[in-house]
């Protein structure tokens, strides 16, 4: 009977970590986006000057 060798525990546990990485990566940039957006919303416009 062949004996099948054992899995590295390496490989699998990089492959386990490999969702929560795509998660913490996706809540950063939807922080960046919301902290991007309160910064364009915040700050303070130029006073329009009528040209004629």
């Amino acid at each position: 009977m062949v004996q099948q060798q054992p899995q590295p525990a390496t490989s699998s546990g990089i492959l386990d970590a490999v969702p929560l990485f795509v998660v913490v990566l996706l809540a950063v940039h939807v922080l960046a986006l919301v902290f991007w957006m309160y910064k364009l919303a915040s700050e303070k416009q130029p006073p329009r000057r009528k040209t004629q």
